[in-house]
């Protein structure tokens, strides 16, 4: 039985599909946009449409940008021999939180699981392979403490030992099963200074 008339059911059940959000978060998002005033309501409505046309992923790193480079590939700053392998954007953001790596990244969006029918063809790996052929001197993999990620670490590790670059993994300060999105940046910053050698 609905207790809502049906715009306010339809935003509901539109909003609980989002990631995180269940349903009783769902109804408090609907009901704190529908006493949001007009304006304020039609400008989260255009940034919503804006973000979906206009984002789309960088040309070398494949991070979200609404650039043709994100502004970490187009920072004279950065050091482009030195690539950072994260499975999504978000693993990304929490590297640059720590403010102490100066490389530059590439976002793999997702990680190689058999079980679930993601195979090396399904992410980035064909373009990161492409980007080794300029002047790279380090590949950091810092993929998931999941069996995905260490499969995807493996896997990228043995791609790359044979054009003689050099591969290394983040310590294990993360912890096993953890997200990097959800790790505190000390943590992250002792795992990208303790890494080891593959």
């Amino acid at each position: 039985m609905d207790y809502f008339s049906g715009y306010i059911s339809k935003l509901i059940e539109q909003l609980s599909r989002l990631p995180g959000i269940g349903t009783k978060s769902a109804q408090r998002l609907a009901f704190h946009i529908v006493n949001m005033p007009k304006e304020q309501v039609g400008a989260l409505a255009n940034t919503l449409t804006d973000a979906k046309n206009n984002v789309r992923y960088c040309k070398q790193c494949f991070t979200l940008t609404d650039q043709e480079l994100c502004p970490i590939c187009s920072n004279p700053k950065r050091d482009p021999k030195t690539i950072m392998v994260v499975e999504t954007t978000r693993d990304l953001a929490a590297y640059e939180k720590t403010g102490k790596y100066e490389g530059v990244y590439h976002v793999l969006h997702g990680a190689i699981s058999p079980m679930l029918g993601i195979g090396p063809d399904d992410i980035k790996l064909r373009e990161l392979m492409q980007r080794l052929q300029g002047d790279v001197e380090e590949v950091i993999i810092a993929t998931n403490s999941s069996l995905e990620g260490e499969t995807t670490a493996m896997y990228i590790s043995k791609l790359i030992k044979p054009t003689g670059i050099k591969v290394s993994r983040i310590a294990s300060g993360v912890p096993v099963g953890g997200d990097l999105e959800y790790i505190d940046e000390v943590t992250l910053l002792r795992a990208l200074e303790g890494r080891v050698e593959l």
